[in-house]
C-alpha cells in the first residue's frame, strides 16, 4: 500500500483528512479537474499549482491511443512527461467504453469496443487495463469495472455488479507496481441497496488501499442519488479514502462531503466554461448573456483568482463568443472556485464550523430558502440542522 490516510477532523458523518501519496500530500475533502489526455484543456500546470490543485485525474483509455503508455513508461511515466510533480489518478478506461464509444460486447473476458482511430474490434480486459496504469504511473489507479448505468433496471445490473468483483480480483492479480501505486476498487450495484451492500463488502474483504462508488451521476435522480453515497460511505472502512466518482456541481460535493465522502472528479468546471459559464457562489453566471456587455464587476466579487482581479464580466463576454481565451480565462475561475471550495469544506470540519459553513452554502444557493428536498433528507441523515435555511412549508 503507497498511502497513509489520517482523519484530522469529523463532523458526523463528514471527515477532513491527510492522504499522503508518493507524490504528494493532499487535502480532503477534494475535488479533482480532469485532464483527459495528461492536460487540463488551456490551462498551464503553474496555474494549476497556483491554484491549488492536489491532483489531475487522466484517461487511461486516451493516453493508451496517444501517446501510447509503453512511449509514457519509456519517458519517465506520465508525472515526468507532463512535468506534474502533484498527484495523479488514471481511471481504468471502462467508462469510456460505454459513453463515448459504440460498444461492441461485454463478456467475462473484458470489453470489446470499435476502435475510434480504424474502426476494428479492440479487446480491454482487467489484466491490460492495469499492465497500462502500471506503464502510466499515476499515484491512484482504478479497476477495471463492468460500467452500467443507474437508469437501466433488471438482471444486467446484478450482472455488472457481479463481474466488478471477479474482474477486481484479476486486476489485482495483475498489479505489478503495488509499492508505488495504488488500486482502488469501485462499488457497482446500480440504485438496488442489496447490491451495493454484497459489493462493499466484497470489496472490502479485499482490504485495497482505497474505494471508489461508482455508477451515479448518469441520469438517477438525486434522491436516489444521496442514498447511494450515504449506504456506501456508512459501510465502507472509516480509514481508507472514499471516492465518490463523475461528481463534479458544488452542491453535490458539499452533499457527498456530509455524508462522508473525501475525493470528487467531473469535467463540469471545464466543460462549462466552454460553454461561457461561470461558477459563482450563487450558482452559475452566463456570461454569454447581453446583460454582461457592459457590466464592469469581476465575475464573483468574493473571489480572488487571477482572472476575477483583472478582467471585467464585459471583457470575458466578449470573448466567450468568438475566442478561445474565454474559455481559458473560465475554465482558470472554475476551477479556482472547486479549490476553494474543497480547501473551505476541508477547514471548516478542521475548526469545528461545519454545520455552519453548510448553512452559509445553502443560503447563497437558495436565498429564497428553496432548498431542494433531496437536499434537505441528506442533510437528516448527516446531522446538519438546515431547517434556518429553507423556507416554511405552507399549511
Amino acid at each position: 500500500m503507497a498511502l497513509q490516510f489520517e482523519v484530522v477532523g469529523r463532523f458526523n458523518r463528514a471527515r477532513a483528512s491527510k492522504l499522503t501519496l508518493p507524490h504528494y500530500v493532499v487535502q480532503t475533502p477534494m475535488f479533482m479537474p480532469v485532464g483527459t489526455q495528461g492536460t487540463i484543456k488551456g490551462l498551464t500546470n503553474s496555474q494549476l499549482e497556483d491554484i491549488g490543485c492536489q491532483i489531475i485525474l487522466g484517461n487511461t483509455y486516451h493516453l493508451a491511443l496517444r501517446p501510447g503508455a509503453e512511449l509514457i513508461d519509456e519517458l519517465g511515466g506520465l508525472h515526468k512527461f507532463m512535468n506534474w510533480k502533484r498527484g495523479l489518478l488514471t481511471d481504468s478506461g471502462g467508462f469510456q467504453m460505454v459513453s463515448l464509444l459504440h460498444l461492441a460486447d461485454i463478456t467475462e473476458e473484458g470489453v470489446t469496443f470499435q476502435s475510434p482511430v480504424d474502426g476494428k474490434p479492440m479487446l480491454l480486459t482487467p489484466e491490460e487495463s492495469i499492465q497500462i496504469q502500471n506503464k502510466i504511473g499515476a499515484d491512484i489507479i482504478m479497476a477495471l469495472d463492468d460500467v452500467v448505468r443507474t437508469t437501466i433496471t433488471g438482471p444486467r445490473i446484478e450482472e455488472a455488479m457481479y463481474r466488478t468483483l471477479r474482474w477486481m480480483d484479476r486486476c489485482i492479480a495483475a498489479h505489478k507496481r503495488p509499492d508505488a501505486q495504488n488500486l482502488f476498487g469501485i462499488v457497482q450495484g446500480g440504485l438496488d441497496p442489496v447490491l451495493r451492500d454484497i459489493c462493499v463488502r466484497g470489496l472490502v474483504e479485499r482490504n485495497l488501499p482505497g474505494y471508489a462508488i461508482g455508477g451515479l451521476a448518469g441520469g438517477e435522480d438525486k434522491d436516489s442519488f444521496w442514498r447511494v453515497v450515504a449506504q456506501c460511505t456508512a459501510a465502507l472502512p472509516e480509514d481508507k479514502p472514499r471516492y465518490v466518482m463523475g461528481v463534479g456541481y458544488p452542491l453535490d460535493i458539499v452533499v457527498c462531503s456530509a455524508l462522508g465522502a473525501d475525493m470528487y472528479d467531473c469535467v463540469y468546471p471545464t466543460r462549462t466554461a466552454r460553454f461561457g459559464t461561470a461558477l459563482v457562489p450563487e450558482g452559475v453566471l452566463k456570461l454569454k448573456h447581453n446583460a454582461m456587455a457592459s457590466d464592469e464587476r469581476p465575475i464573483d466579487s468574493t473571489c480572488s483568482c487571477m482572472v476575477c482581479k483583472n478582467y471585467t464580466r464585459a471583457y470575458i463576454h466578449s470573448l466567450v463568443t468568438r475566442d478561445a481565451m474565454g474559455s481559458q480565462l473560465l475554465s482558470y475561475h472554475n476551477l479556482s472556485y472547486m479549490m476553494r471550495l474543497s480547501k473551505d469544506l476541508h477547514m471548516s470540519i478542521v475548526e469545528g464550523r461545519f454545520p455552519e459553513y453548510v448553512r452559509g452554502f445553502l443560503r447563497t444557493q437558495f436565498p429564497k430558502g428553496d432548498v431542494p428536498q433531496w437536499v434537505c433528507n441528506a442533510m437528516e441523515v448527516a446531522g446538519i440542522d438546515i431547517s434556518s435555511c429553507c423556507a416554511p412549508v405552507p399549511v
